[in-house]
């Protein structure tokens, strides 16, 4: 009975840092896997457009360095005072969002109408941001009325018409696969919230018709839709990156053909660092590297979920399973986009695709994760004695 009792304690799943560990272990180690393989991915891409084989990487790299600070103020930031920020972060990333709108302005990339221009010949993407504010404002509105939750009318009001409008602004930015994430966390944070089933049901159809309609009123849409059916119907366009992006997987087979090895990166596979970085994963480090992938993102919606089962603060359960909702929802559209198991709809994987807005909003959410993590129980306490022990091992090391 002891013994029982005695590996239950020590067992690694039960200590107060597991989540936190969960977290800062997964969300490191695809950054760094992200970073590797942009440089990868892009050495070729960039020596031709750029005349600089590392062009690419350099630029992601300044904005993990940027992004690594501000997850650091972020995960040191006292809750309270990050949850007076939340309204103006919104109502912020709302206005950059509809600045994008104005000629001359707003900057349209492949169709899409979603940048704004900074320094240095740098983009920014307003959507990013906003998909941050909105999970850390519902957060914030649903914590206010937990007490409230169990009417229906409270928990729809007014977050489903804010975030659907901001979702609808995407929309019209032609950029459906951040749209579509939006969407999946609408609904998600409703469930989360405990909406009844008639209610969730009536949103769900709802959603539906809105996304039929987005798909609808886009014949390139229309087309890659059809298309993802059967891409080898038109294998020298519509089908063109779905073919190639399969042919890097299968030609990397279990071990892959070795770091720097793709073929496919040398200009036939489109946007082979952003949206199909996992191919180039796929083929340099086979099928075994692509498990690697999808096992840290599995770490990480654990440690996420976790803590939003585990914490007693209100805020903290609703903005833990926010963003590791958001995080997830897009990786599993990325990799299923990749792996033909869903349409082409441009989306990157998060931590690892080449995208400075997407890595600085995402490093910077695993710091409110990470911050989140310490209101488990026993978590503070714990971290205070490791950072004693070390202060410590550091005095005894200098005697």
């Amino acid at each position: 009975m002891s013994t029982t009792t005695t590996s239950r304690r020590t067992s690694p799943w039960e200590r107060p840092l597991a989540s936190y560990q969960l977290v800062l272990g997964s969300s490191a180690l695809l950054l760094g896997l992200g970073l590797i393989m942009v440089l990868s991915a892009s050495s070729i891409f960039a020596r031709l457009n750029y005349g600089n084989s590392f062009a690419i990487v350099e630029r992601q790299l300044i904005f993990a360095v940027i992004g690594l600070f501000g997850a650091y103020v972020a995960a040191h930031v006292p809750l309270h005072v990050l949850r007076k920020m939340i309204l103006p972060f919104l109502i912020i990333s709302i206005l950059l969002i509809l600045a994008t709108f104005i000629p001359g302005v707003g900057i349209e990339v492949h169709g899409n109408r979603n940048w704004l221009p900074l320094v240095g010949g740098f983009r920014l993407q307003p959507s990013e941001f906003a998909k941050l504010a909105l999970v850390l404002w519902m957060a914030d509105l649903y914590a206010r009325r937990r007490k409230q939750l169990d009417t229906p009318r409270l928990i729809l009001t007014p977050m489903v018409p804010v975030a659907g409008a901001v979702a609808m602004l995407v929309v019209f930015q032609h950029d459906l696969g951040t749209a579509l994430v939006l969407f999946a966390l609408i609904v998600g944070m409703l469930w989360v919230a405990g909406l009844p089933g008639r209610q969730m049901g009536a949103m769900l159809a709802g959603l539906f018709v809105l996304l039929v309609f987005a798909v609808a009123t886009s014949p390139e849409r229309v087309s890659r839709l059809l298309n993802f059916t059967n891409p080898e119907a038109d294998p020298d366009f519509k089908g063109f990156q779905a073919i190639h992006g399969m042919m890097a997987l299968a030609r990397g087979g279990f071990w892959g053909v070795g770091l720097g090895g793709s073929r496919q990166k040398w200009g036939s596979l489109p946007e082979a660092h952003t949206d199909f970085i996992l191919a180039v994963i796929g083929e340099e480090l086979g099928l075994l590297g692509t498990l690697v992938v999808l096992a840290l993102f599995v770490f990480l919606a654990i440690g996420g979920m976790r803590i939003a089962t585990r914490t007693r603060d209100p805020f903290v359960h609703y903005a833990a399973a926010g963003i590791t909702m958001w995080i997830v929802i897009q990786a599993v559209i990325n990799i299923g986009m990749v792996l033909g198991l869903l349409p082409v709809i441009g989306i990157p994987l998060p931590l690892i695709s080449y995208g400075g807005s997407s890595l600085l909003v995402t490093l910077v959410a695993m710091g409110i994760l990470i911050n989140c993590a310490k209101t488990e129980p026993g978590a503070k306490r714990a971290l205070a004695a490791g950072r004693a022990n070390r202060g410590r091992a550091r005095v005894l090391q200098r005697r």
